[in-house]
């Protein structure tokens, strides 16, 4: 076995690194550091918003728990309100755009479509902590109109023309009969929001005696119970017969 001549750390030979790749790697690692930074604000800001609320959140604690400088989180976030509306952005704005781009390409039938849109839906959003988002909107957006006015812009706008579009394709295909376009996407989404509400409420409290719903089962069973009730009927349903007047003597 030969063995290797010991090597001088210093030399600018090749046998060891040099003084100016010693002097890179920690540059390096503060400009990854550096790049990471934003997603570490955003991170600690959704933790923040959804245990205490938008209202009692401070910059400060936000960034403390992102382990950087306050003046630092405001070279990103110049206040609270934009921190939120990144927050937002990127945890719903950025699922709702990639689901208008997976309508757009899908070849699949409606059914499907739908299926897929809010699995997703629960697996990104209602079974993470993103979904704790709503919470704190439905509890405080009333004492903040401009947030009330960009959550409409960036989510339920949105929302409603991704899930509106999509059974508007399956009436177009004619796999769906034709119903109001706007009242089923709200019977479509408001379970999930019920059920991603709860698991960041009541689910969080130690109480005894409550009937546990599987998520899972839950979703399956309200996509059944919606995509049945939009088939296409193939004879009218029947009426019952109208209840008779009582005739006075």
């Amino acid at each position: 076995m030969q063995l290797k001549p010991k090597t001088d750390p210093n030399k600018p030979d090749g046998t060891g690194p040099t003084s100016s790749t010693s002097a890179s790697a920690p540059k390096a690692a503060r400009q990854r550091r550096k790049e990471a930074r934003p997603q570490e604000l955003l991170d600690a800001a959704l933790a923040l918003f959804v245990e205490k609320g938008f209202a009692a959140t401070r910059t400060e604690e936000v960034a403390k728990r992102a382990g950087v400088s306050k003046g630092t989180l405001y070279l990103y976030y110049p206040s609270k309100e934009d921190l939120f509306k990144a927050v937002v952005r990127q945890n719903l704005g950025s699922l709702i755009a990639e689901g208008q781009q997976l309508a757009q390409q899908f070849e699949g039938s409606s059914a499907e479509l739908l299926r897929l849109l809010m699995q997703a839906w629960w697996a990104r959003v209602g079974d993470t902590p993103v979904a704790g988002i709503h919470k704190v909107v439905l509890a405080e957006v009333r004492n903040f109109p401009d947030l009330a006015q960009f959550y409409t812009d960036e989510v339920i706008l949105p929302a409603d023309s991704l899930i509106t579009t999509a059974v508007q394709r399956g009436i177009d295909r004619g796999e769906f009969c034709a119903l109001p376009l706007h009242e089923v996407a709200h019977v479509l989404i408001a379970p999930l929001m019920f059920m991603a509400i709860h698991r960041h409420s009541f689910g969080c409290c130690p109480v005894h005696g409550g009937v546990e719903v599987d998520p899972q089962l839950m979703l399956q069973t309200h996509m059944d119970l919606v995509l049945r009730g939009l088939e296409v009927r193939t004879s009218a349903p029947a009426h019952l017969p109208s209840p008779s007047k009582p005739s006075i003597s």
